[in-house]
């Protein structure tokens, strides 16, 4: 919650009625959706009621019925809020800049370090997002499309186009992202919702071996090299 809205909302003076008066439009809007994330994040959209968001927030359903139409609208939001603080385009520049320069380490270190360091930052999306799944929301699955097909597709064109120039063995481009996006994505599951004390990774060191073992297992040996492996073998 932004400095300026809890200040709004912990005034010292005043009731609880005034204090939601007071507060601007704009800072209730975004109060609600930031409650209403908490809550879906814990209960899911279809066990979460506006009933409960409201009580959380402080304010009666019909305040929230005065900013959003229903609760779908509200979620809604949520997500549209989410895609805005994503700023996908930014984060695509900045690995498009990696691929210009054929930056294979950088570009994939990079990638997996804004991963993990979204999930950590985020843990309530991340848990808003299994729920989505889980529920088969429209609108996440929605969201879901905006947010990941074009990261997904800029990684499977960069390993395709590496893969004709030869620095990249051929395969299955789109199991070669899936392989890695699922690598950087379990270590996020297992250390920031299931605390897996048997997963002794930490998220450096999970980034550097990720990035390591991929490219190992993507880039083309020189043929000296291959033919020196096949007489020991």
């Amino acid at each position: 919650m932004t400095e300026e809205i809890s200040k709004q909302i912990h005034r010292p003076t005043g009731t609880d009625a005034s204090a939601a008066i007071r507060m601007s439009a704009k800072g209730r809007r975004q109060q609600l959706i930031e409650t209403a994330l908490r809550l879906f994040s814990q209960k899911g959209f279809r066990g979460t009621t506006t009933k409960e968001i409201a009580q959380a927030a402080g304010v009666t359903e019909a305040i929230i019925f005065r900013h959003f139409k229903s609760k779908d609208d509200l979620y809604a939001a949520i997500l549209d809020y989410k895609a805005c603080e994503v700023k996908l385009n930014e984060k695509l520049d900045e690995l498009r800049a990696h691929a210009e320069r054929n930056d294979d380490k950088k570009l994939f270190r990079t990638l997996a370090a804004k991963i993990l360091a979204h999930h950590r930052q985020d843990r309530d999306f991340l848990r808003l997002m299994l729920y989505s799944a889980l529920e088969k929301h429209e609108l996440a699955r929605s969201f879901r499309m905006k947010q990941m097909r074009p990261l997904h597709n800029f990684l499977r064109d960069y390993i395709t186009r590496r893969q004709r120039e030869g620095a990249f063995r051929n395969c299955d481009a789109t199991a070669a992202v899936q392989s890695f996006i699922g690598a950087v994505l379990h270590q996020s599951m297992m250390t920031t919702l299931f605390n897996a004390d048997f997963v002794k990774l930490s998220d450096k060191d999970a980034i550097e071996n990720f990035t390591c073992l991929f490219l190992d297992g993507l880039r083309h040996r020189p043929a000296r090299q291959r033919a020196k492996k096949s007489k020991t073998e």
